[in-house]
C-alpha cells in the first residue's frame, strides 16, 4: 500500500505551493506498523465523505490518497471540521513520514 499526504490552504498555502507531495509506501515498513496504518485507514473512510460545513476562514484542507491493489481512495477533511479517526490517521502520517 502507498499513501499519499498533502495539505492545501490555510495561512501558508503560498509557503507550500509547489511542494511535493508527502509519501509512505508500507512495503518498507514492520508488518505491525503496517497493520496498524491499515486500521487507521479503515477507520477514516467511511467519515471522509462526511465532512460537516466549516466557517473558519483559511482553514487547511488534507487530502490522503490510498493507493492499494490497484485502487485508489482520496480521503479529504479540513482542519475546521475533522473527525477524530482523521486526525488519528494524520497524526500517524506525519510522525511515521517524519521518521523516514
Amino acid at each position: 500500500m502507498r499513501v499519499t499526504w498533502e495539505a492545501q490552504g490555510g495561512q501558508a498555502a503560498a509557503i507550500r505551493l509547489g511542494l511535493p507531495p508527502k509519501v509512505l509506501d508500507t512495503d518498507a515498513l514492520p508488518e505491525s506498523t503496517a497493520g496498524e496504518l491499515d486500521r487507521l485507514v479503515a477507520a477514516a473512510a467511511p467519515e471522509a465523505g462526511q465532512e460537516r460545513p466549516s466557517r473558519a476562514r483559511d482553514a487547511m484542507s488534507y487530502t490522503i490518497t490510498v493507493e492499494d491493489g490497484g485502487r485508489s481512495t482520496a480521503l479529504t477533511q479540513s482542519e475546521a471540521a475533522m473527525s477524530p479517526a482523521f486526525a488519528a490517521l494524520l497524526g500517524w502520517l506525519e510522525k511515521h513520514i517524519a521518521e523516514q
